[in-house]
């Protein structure tokens, strides 16, 4: 590979979608894989199997800040990877034997895809009231009943991001925000970002062993997304979050809806 394989138009995409990535926080997997399928035509499995190496390595850089900034639970990460790490594993085995055995495995992957889409649109239009209902109702969780949750929390992210490359963001970190209410909310980001490196790394290499990446795509995605999300970052303090994020959610749930539809 080459600096002529670099597509600059798909550059342009990663440009766009860092620039909300670094405004939001969110959004990377629920924008990038539907961009990939809806405007450029990629088949549903290369999409999701890209978006997750490239979201493990913009996540990487994500980390590193985080941890430079003693921002990461490391005690929740470890709780989410028991949980995601065997269940990402088995659904790469359940993929891989389905692509070989049945038909229409691409539109399971697209319903998925479609429908955890919406349930993300719904948790980032509605994180704060759900934080603040269960905050002000419920008690505090025993610290084993809060172990297992967390556990059972990654395996259900496992199984969704190997499948459609969304919920470690907007999913993951509303769980969070009900599980670990005491915690700081940028541990509990930094936390979320640093379990979805390891999370996107092993269900990308899946998708990559099962020949469903495009390195090439991959590459022109990286070049754009850098500089996207510096871009977006700066500029995150000076947009309000809330209109963002009501656009974001707005723009989900039509991509979801027409994903299904």
């Amino acid at each position: 590979m080459s600096l002529a394989d670099i597509n600059p138009l798909y550059s342009l995409a990663g440009v766009l979608v860092g620039v909300l990535v670094g405004l939001t926080g969110v959004g990377g997997g629920s924008l990038m894989t539907p961009l990939l399928v809806l405007v450029f035509g990629f088949h549903p499995t290369t999409a999701v199997g890209t978006d997750l190496l490239y979201a493990s390595a913009t996540k990487t850089v994500g980390t590193a800040v985080h941890g430079a900034n003693r921002t990461v639970d490391w005690r929740v990460v470890g709780r989410l990877a028991l949980g995601s790490v065997p269940a990402t594993v088995l659904t790469l085995i359940g993929l891989n034997y389905a692509g070989k055995n049945f038909e229409g495995t691409e539109h399971v992957i697209t319903a998925v895809l479609g429908l955890t889409l919406i349930a993300t649109a719904i948790a980032i239009f509605l994180r704060q009231r759900i934080h603040a209902y269960f905050s002000s109702r419920a008690t505090v969780l025993e610290p084993g009943r809060v172990l297992w949750l967390t556990i059972v929390l990654g395996a259900i992210l496992g199984v969704l991001v190997s499948l459609s490359s969304v919920g470690a963001g907007a999913l993951g970190m509303t769980a969070l925000l009900i599980l670990y209410p005491h915690l700081p909310t940028n541990r509990l980001v930094g936390s979320d970002i640093a379990h979805a490196v390891p999370l996107t790394l092993i269900a990308g290499m899946g998708h990559w062993a099962m020949g469903s990446v495009d390195l090439a795509l991959l590459a022109s995605l990286l070049v754009g997304s850098v500089p996207g999300i510096i871009v977006g970052s700066v500029l995150s303090a000076r947009v309000p979050d809330h209109v963002l994020r009501t656009i974001l959610a707005g723009t989900l749930a039509v991509v979801g809806g027409k994903l299904l539809f």
